[in-house]
């Protein structure tokens, strides 16, 4: 039952009419708790007030099914708007984003002519850019993309899926690149991901360590706070100092936990998603987990 409730939403997630359907629902379906607003300000409000807590933020302007070049070079804009405005604040943030909202799917050299600005401008300000990973017939490119990124940029990493079957020996490749380090939300084929939950959760436990014992920045995104444990002990008895790692979670899920984790000392970042286009990230959240379902859908029947 749980594997057809995610595999339900996750179908969903890829649904371009859906998507574009959502955009009139408002905000019903629960996507209010778990996404900061729609535009700039009200994700600069949020990100203050984490902020305020001593969390570290990362943004993300939501959009997905970029297939016009036009709109490509928008979302770049964006980003860089985006970027103003971390700085105008005053806010300890980065950003995030994704390739395909940049143009990948349409040519690969206009997606890179939309980093590469984007990059100069986080660079100037002295902002840390995440490219976020995608579903795996994104992977190759995107991984390839950031290699070249890289030998300009020092700015700029991506995120490793523990469920890939690559995943460690891309931890191996990108050593000494900030890597985010995750378990994985996209629904992929045996053939490259691994399907047992137990598998995943060793593999992930496995690549966390394999980053750190390298020396490298390790960014772990879990709500798993049996991963966490884990990875607390791991850093204590390794000597691992604080900062070369820190823990994130995303904006609206598990709260207390984020406060918990910042107030006991260790680097902690939130995700904030934020933006009209909400739909795709909001179903993905659903199908990750069932709590998630009962989370919006008691959203829903309290506005």
């Amino acid at each position: 039952m749980k594997n057809l409730s995610r595999n339900f939403f996750l179908f969903l997630s890829q649904n371009q009419t859906l998507n574009k359907s959502a955009k009139r629902w408002g905000w019903k379906l629960g996507a209010s708790r778990v996404v900061a607003g729609e535009d700039i300000n009200s994700a600069m409000q949020a990100v203050q007030q984490l902020n305020e807590d001593g969390i570290m933020c990362t943004v993300d302007h939501l959009g997905e099914f970029v297939t016009d070049e036009n709109e490509a070079l928008k979302s770049a804009e964006y980003c860089i708007k985006t970027l103003d405005a971390i700085v105008s604040k005053n806010v300890d943030c980065n950003l995030s984003l994704k390739l395909t909202q940049l143009g990948l799917d349409i040519d690969q050299k206009i997606c890179m002519y939309n980093m590469e600005n984007i990059l100069s401008a986080a660079k100037k300000y002295g902002i840390f850019v995440r490219i976020d990973m995608e579903d795996f017939s994104h992977y190759p490119a995107t991984i390839d993309i950031l290699k070249k990124l890289r030998m300009k940029y020092d700015n700029t990493g991506t995120v490793i899926q523990a469920y890939l079957h690559r995943a460690s020996a891309d931890v191996e490749a990108l050593k000494g690149i900030p890597l985010r380090l995750v378990k994985g939300a996209y629904k992929e084929p045996p053939e490259v991901a691994l399907q047992k939950k137990s598998d995943i959760d060793n593999n992930f436990i496995h690549i966390i360590k394999q980053h750190l014992c390298n020396g490298s920045y390790t960014a772990i995104a879990t709500h798993d706070h049996h991963i966490i444990e884990k990875v607390k002990k791991f850093v204590q008895e390794n000597n691992i100092p604080r900062d070369l790692f820190e823990f994130q979670m995303l904006y609206g899920f598990r709260v207390e936990m984020h406060k918990t984790l910042a107030a006991e000392g260790y680097r902690f970042r939130t995700y904030v998603p934020f933006g009209k286009d909400w739909y795709g990230y909001f179903m993905r959240r659903l199908a990750e987990r069932p709590q998630n379902v009962a989370f919006a859908f008691k959203g829903f029947f309290s506005k």
